[in-house]
C-alpha cells in the first residue's frame, strides 16, 4: 500500500442528470458519464485500458469498452457488495496505476433504480446464506435491517430521531444548492421529519436514500500525468478495504459487537498508510443510504469516540463552518442515490474548489463506501 500514495489522481469526472426516471438505458447512462469524464480530463477513449466497476453493474467493460472506443485494455475488476464497492473501483485503478498494469483508468456505476426493479422483490430464487438469517424473520429490506441496528444505537447510546434529523437536514441543505440535486431547491424542516410517514421505524422517508436513475464516472492517471491533464489533479492519497472478523452483512449478527462495523476494519488500514488523521480531514462525503450509517461512520473512522457519533452531530457539526461537513452534494438523501458514487466525484470537486458548496480552502477529503457491509473508503487530496 505504500506505494500507492499520491502515485495516481483522479483527472476527469462525469454524470448524467439524475432523476426518478430517465428515459435511456444504463449502457447509454453509463457511455455518457464515461465520454463526459474523458472529456474533463482531455483524454481520448482509445487511450483508456483500465475498467473497475461493482459486481451489480449491469453494464460490463466489454460492451462499454466498444461503445467509447476504447483500445486494448490491460487492466479490469470489479468490486462487490453494492453500496461498498464504490470507493473500491478507485483503489483498485490506483493500485493498477502505479503498479504500471495500466494507464488510463475509468471507473463508473450506472444505475436505473429509479424506475427499475428492486433486488429484494424476486422471491423465486433461493436467499444466499446470509438472507436466510434475517428475511424469513422480517428484514426483508435493507431499510429494516439498518432500522434495527439504529434502534440498538439509540437504546445503547442515547441517540435520538433529533440527532437523525441533523444528519438528513445538513445532507438536504446541500442539495439545495446544488441544481443537478432531485432535491434542490426543496427545504427539509423539523416538523416535515417528524410527521413523515415510517419506512422501518425508527427510519422515516426521510431518513432513506433516494430512488434514482443515473450514472457517473471518474477518470484516474498517474500523478504526474494528471499534472498535464484539463483539471486540476486530485490525488488519492490512501484506500483501503474493510471486512471484519465473523461478519454478517448489514446486520452483523457474529460480531462482539455488531456496531462496530466494517467502517472500523477500513479506517485502521485507510489512516496506516495515511500522512494525517481524522483531525486533519477537510470535509468527508459519508455514505449514507440511510442517515445512521454517518453517525457510526463518524465513530468507525475515528472524528470521535465508541457512542459519541449521535452527539457530534449537534451545533451544526455537520453543516459548512461546522466541525466535519459532510456530502456537500446532498449524498445518497438528497442529491442522487448511485451507489455512492456521486460522493466520490463530489469529493473531486471540493478539492478542485468547484463544488457548489464549497469548503473554504479545502485540502483533504475522505469518502467513504456502505457501512454495514464489506466496504471501502478513500483519502483523497489537493
Amino acid at each position: 500500500m505504500a506505494s500507492l500514495k499520491d502515485a495516481a489522481a483522479i483527472a476527469g469526472i462525469g454524470q448524467t442528470a439524475f432523476a426518478r426516471h430517465l428515459p435511456d438505458s444504463e449502457k447509454t447512462l453509463a457511455c455518457r458519464a464515461i465520454l463526459a469524464a474523458l472529456d474533463d480530463a482531455g483524454i481520448d477513449p482509445s487511450e483508456v485500458d483500465g475498467f473497475a466497476s461493482y459486481t451489480m453493474e449491469e453494464t460490463d467493460e466489454v460492451e462499454v469498452a466498444k461503445a467509447i472506443g476504447a483500445g486494448d485494455v490491460t487492466f479490469f475488476s470489479k468490486a462487490g457488495y453494492g453500496g461498498g464497492g464504490s470507493c473500491a473501483t478507485i483503489a483498485h485503478l490506483a493500485g493498477a496505476i502505479a503498479t504500471g498494469q495500466a494507464s488510463v483508468g475509468i471507473a463508473w456505476r450506472s444505475r436505473k433504480r429509479g424506475s427499475g426493479p428492486r433486488p429484494w422483490k424476486n422471491t423465486a430464487v433461493q436467499l444466499p446464506a446470509p438472507a436466510q438469517w434475517t428475511r424469513p424473520f422480517g428484514l426483508l429490506r435493507p431499510a429494516d435491517e439498518i432500522g434495527m441496528l439504529a434502534r440498538r444505537y439509540m437504546h445503547e447510546y442515547g441517540a435520538t430521531r433529533d440527532h437523525l434529523f441533523n444528519v438528513a437536514l445538513a445532507c438536504r441543505n446541500r442539495a439545495n444548492q446544488n441544481p443537478a440535486a432531485v432535491m434542490y431547491e426543496r427545504p427539509l424542516t423539523r416538523e416535515m421529519y417528524m410527521t413523515a410517514r415510517w419506512i422501518s421505524e425508527p427510519l422515516c422517508l426521510f431518513d432513506n436514500c433516494l430512488e434514482t436513475d443515473g450514472a457517473l464516472a471518474c477518470v484516474i492517471v498517474s500523478a504526474e500525468r494528471a499534472r498535464d491533464c484539463r483539471q486540476k489533479p486530485v490525488y488519492v492519497h490512501s484506500a483501503a478495504q474493510g471486512l471484519p472478523a465473523q461478519h454478517h452483512g448489514m446486520v452483523n449478527y457474529w460480531n462482539d459487537d455488531p456496531l462496530t462495523g466494517p467502517s472500523w476494519t477500513a479506517a485502521r488500514q485507510l489512516w496506516k498508510t495515511a500522512d494525517f488523521g481524522p483531525h486533519d480531514v477537510d470535509v468527508a462525503q459519508i455514505y449514507d443510504a440511510f442517515t445512521p450509517l454517518i453517525p457510526l461512520s463518524l465513530e468507525g473512522y475515528g472524528f470521535c469516540g465508541r457512542g459519541e457519533g449521535a452527539a457530534f452531530t449537534e451545533g451544526g457539526a455537520l453543516e459548512i463552518g461546522g466541525r466535519l461537513p459532510v456530502n456537500t452534494g446532498g449524498g445518497g438523501v438528497s442529491e442522487a442515490y448511485v451507489h455512492g458514487f456521486n460522493l466520490i466525484n463530489e469529493g473531486v470537486k471540493q478539492l478542485r474548489g468547484s463544488s457548489t458548496a464549497q469548503v473554504p480552502d479545502a485540502a483533504t477529503c475522505l469518502v467513504t463506501a456502505g457501512e454495514g457491509v464489506p466496504t471501502s473508503a478513500v483519502l483523497l487530496r489537493s
